[in-house]
């Protein structure tokens, strides 16, 4: 068996991604497969609509055998019981059955889909065994211009998991993150991030770390079912506690074997905050932002006082390579933070538009986001005032961020892109929970204080620089960052970079399936999530 992997660098897009998804597997050097509902990652459930039935509807509705969502919602096959954390109530869940889950799936598809009319209508639920198979080809087959699929982002997340992890980035890891660079042997997969105080941490597990071995099995080269088990069982651990062998090689230094243990790490989504030189006497602030939940708030808010606190920076670079998105009313505040209040005010951070049945019966004032000035308990932010930013960005730069980068644009800000382009998600969900699963279907598309929102194909840099794994974020020498340095100093892309970009461009490109790709990522990290939905009208 020769190993292949499943790209992460996207949102799932196929029943097979969800079911990835719903085990929490990183899929890298074997097929996804199996099915079943959501599971594996992070918090916020979605209360369910209004207008819970205790008993299963009488009738089949419309022709089209298509009911209100709000008949069927909370019908369970299998109700939860108890306090929901979220909000201290019970769970609103009944006794129903598959097929009242299904209905509930269609309906809301049919409500608040941005493509609703574009769903094939030959499909038929009785073909699909469950609420989440059934949700999975409930999207449009359209393709975009350069022949993507124009929904590339449909996905489910068991809720409880969804809860933890999007208020707190709990998960459960070994607070490693990896990127794998060759599927094929020789492979290669190497430790791009690690949580502050996480088991990789403890151990003393760093970025540039090169996987050798996992439990035994040769990484580089072995092939083989078993073989593929094995090593995804590692990199994906399941249930805290569990623990595995792996050995990593450090540059120069001597392997090192680690016995792993997975636990509930949570996220530190703000790090390294520091001034660095920038030439000429000025001073230019870095921070690392990886994930827009609610926990990153106040770490922003920290790092922009403590920024403001030293000596008066000129620019910002804001690395933001592996942040896929989140809570679109943060990336709105963190837009705030770093421009002017002048230049922001009364200006569109993001207007959402909806489909032609406007579903949640929204105004345009409603359907505006505005640049917050204040945080979520109602405090002042505070602002650098900055006419210009530098971001650091690559395909696994998406959603909430790209918003940042869109939203500060329309208001005349400067945003110089250094790294790779974008990962192209102008699309944004109310996240819905229903029995238990949260569905995520695209409801909005986003566009800026000057109307513009079409860039499916990402955003490209000002500077193409391949990341360096060979040096930690928020080093000055490492290539992304010094790129950023220089150019803000000099108004051009390094001509080291420039000529090697000449060179990449000479010679055949990989194929993308061997394109560098993180791995195991949550799907939380590739979108941009609302806050709670109304009722549809």
């Amino acid at each position: 068996m020769e190993f292949r992997k499943v790209d992460l660098r996207r949102s799932p897009r196929s029943g097979a991604w969800a079911a990835c998804a719903a085990l929490a597997a990183a899929c890298f050097v074997a097929a996804c497969g199996g099915g079943g509902g959501g599971g594996g990652g992070g918090g916020l459930p979605i209360g369910l609509l209004p207008g819970n039935n205790t008993t299963p509807p009488a009738s089949t509705g419309t022709s089209t055998g298509i009911v209100a969502s709000s008949s069927v919602a909370g019908l369970c096959a299998a109700p939860r019981t108890g306090t929901n954390p979220e909000t201290g109530l019970a769970y609103p869940d009944s006794a129903g059955s598959l097929d009242n889950e299904k209905s509930w799936v269609r309906a809301w598809i049919d409500e608040t889909y941005l493509w609703y009319s574009e769903v094939p209508t030959t499909l038929k639920a009785s073909d699909y065994a469950t609420p989440v198979a059934w949700f999975n080809v409930l999207k449009t087959p359209l393709t975009t211009s350069s022949g993507k699929p124009k929904d590339r982002f449909h996905f489910v997340y068991d809720t409880e998991a969804y809860r933890q992890l999007s208020q707190g980035g709990v998960s459960v890891s070994y607070g490693a993150e990896f990127v794998s660079i060759a599927t094929r042997p020789p492979r290669e997969l190497r430790v791009v991030l690690v949580e502050p105080g996480s088991p990789a941490d403890r151990a003393g597990l760093k970025r540039g770390a090169t996987l050798l071995s996992v439990d035994g099995v040769d990484f580089v080269n072995a092939t083989g079912d078993a073989n593929a088990a094995t090593i995804n069982r590692a990199l994906s651990p399941k249930t805290v506690g569990e623990s595995h062998s792996f050995t990593f090689k450090l540059g120069s230094d001597p392997e090192v074997s680690y016995n792993l243990k997975a636990a509930n790490v949570t996220s530190t989504p703000v790090q390294n905050v520091t001034v660095l030189d920038g030439g000429g006497g000025d001073k230019v602030g870095y921070m690392l932002f990886n994930d827009h939940i609610t926990t990153s708030e106040q770490q922003l808010i920290d790092a922009v006082n403590s920024l403001k606190s030293g000596p008066g920076i000129k620019d910002l670079v804001l690395d933001m390579r592996y942040n896929g998105g989140g809570q679109l009313a943060i990336a709105s505040r963190l837009a705030y933070m770093i421009a002017a209040p002048s230049t922001t005010a009364g200006k569109t951070f993001e207007l959402l538009t909806f489909n032609d049945k406007n579903p949640f019966r929204l105004s345009v004032a409603q359907s505006l986001m505005p640049f917050y000035s204040t945080s979520r308990t109602g405090a002042a932010l505070p602002s650098l005032g900055l006419s210009r930013v530098t971001v650091l960005t690559s395909p696994d730069t998406c959603s909430a961020s790209e918003s940042v980068i869109n939203s500060l644009r329309g208001v005349g800000v400067t945003v110089n892109l250094v790294g790779g382009t974008t990962c192209g998600k102008p699309y944004g969900f109310y996240p819905q929970d229903n029995c238990g699963t949260t569905y995520f279907a695209i409801q909005v598309k986003g566009v800026n204080q000057q109307g513009f929102g079409d860039y499916g194909d990402g955003f490209a840099p000002n500077c193409t620089v391949a990341d360096d794994y060979d040096h930690q974020l928020g080093d000055p020498n490492e290539a992304r960052l010094a790129a950023a340095l220089a150019l803000r100093s000099g108004g051009s892309c390094p001509a080291p970079m420039a000529k090697a970009m000449a060179r990449g461009l000479e010679k055949a490109q990989p194929a993308e399936a061997e394109a560098p790709f993180l791995i195991d990522q949550s799907p939380l990290r590739r979108n941009r999530l609302l806050d709670f939905a109304p009722e549809p009208g």
